[in-house]
């Protein structure tokens, strides 16, 4: 089969398509032929050993796929060959197969193609938790949601809009803030001419947002807090920026904020009701329409290109590769 391999920690640059032996499920394992694979920002870093967990040199990269079950390991239960799945894993999803536990896969969502199915899941269960799950949103509530055109960006503004949300979607320019507001967004805020802080209390009236969405990081995660109202939630969920920030514990106290993480890998071990009742609720958000911003689709052979295009944040939504694509 083909495959990206990654034979040294570094950039995307040093990762290249190989071939490599077919691989076999073992028990509690499936092996799924890979139509698509989408490329989120964690794939950099763990191409780097930047990640929470380190992936044992070589390896082959990528985290989020769909594509059709074609065997199964011992003790498989649950899943038959032939059925069309989605599926998140460490490491593993840039080849045309991969094998994956049973418990990191789920039914491809009813609407979606394999490209869409593919970029569907990391990002949306990521909004969705980090919306309800974690910032206890409810509807009419002001949410600012940072880095509002990234994979995550997107799917956050669509999740809450439809969550009945009033949505601030800030971004570093105003070509992607108008990808926020076709999604929906109430309001933007171009962050790097406005400031975020001032134009977050007056969009809301003076009195700041209910909920903040973070999957950026830097300088504009303090700005964020301080334009909370009081009792205010700020939900970290990734550090795209590159730098993690330092949060002032002084301004949790004196507005008595709430400030939690969402950490999508192990949500479905720690919290399995959570993770159900999210499941449930975006399969009908599908049904009702809602798809995944897919803003290209790359063959395999791209794979250090679209890598290095989420590295340096140009893209918009999300990027996948297609394998049967050349």
């Amino acid at each position: 089969m083909r495959a990206a391999r990654c034979t040294e920690y570094g950039p995307p640059s040093g990762i290249s398509v190989v071939d490599l032996d077919d691989p076999s499920p073992g028990p509690g394992e499936v092996l799924v032929r890979v139509h698509a694979a989408a490329v989120n920002y964690p794939d950099v870093l763990i191409a780097a050993n930047r990640y929470q967990v380190s992936a044992p040199l070589p390896f082959t990269p990528g985290s989020e796929f769909a594509g059709v079950i074609t065997a199964l390991g011992p003790d498989v239960s649950g899943y038959t060959v032939g059925s069309p799945v989605a599926g998140a894993v460490l490491s593993g999803a840039f080849a045309e197969q991969v094998v994956a536990p049973v418990a990191a896969l789920r039914p491809v969502p009813d609407g979606l193609d394999m490209v869409h199915a593919a970029a569907f899941h990391v990002t949306y269960s990521t909004a969705y938790h980090a919306l309800v799950t974690v910032g206890g949103a409810a509807a009419g509530e002001w949410a600012a949601v940072l880095g509002a055109a990234g994979g995550v960006g997107t799917a956050t503004v669509d999740v809450a809009k439809r969550l009945g949300l009033r949505v601030i979607a800030a971004a570093s320019s105003m070509d992607r803030l108008a990808i926020a507001h076709k999604l929906g967004a109430d309001a933007g805020i171009d962050y790097v001419r406005e400031d975020l802080k001032t134009r977050i209390r007056e969009l809301t009236g003076g009195e700041g947002a209910h909920l903040a969405i973070d999957p950026v990081g830097g300088d504009h995660a303090e700005a964020a807090l301080r334009a909370l109202r009081r009792g205010g939630r700020f939900v970290t969920v990734g550090f795209a920026d590159g730098r993690i920030p330092r949060i002032p514990l002084n301004i949790v106290l004196l507005k008595d904020i709430v400030v939690r993480g969402f950490e999508a890998r192990t949500i479905r071990r720690y919290d399995p009701t959570a993770t159900a009742a999210a499941e449930r609720e975006l399969a009908k958000m599908v049904r009702d329409g809602m798809r995944p911003l897919v803003s290209h689709v790359h063959p395999l052979a791209d794979v250090a290109a679209a890598l290095t295009d989420v590295a340096e944040r140009r893209t918009t939504g999300k990027i996948v590769l297609e394998m049967g694509a050349r």
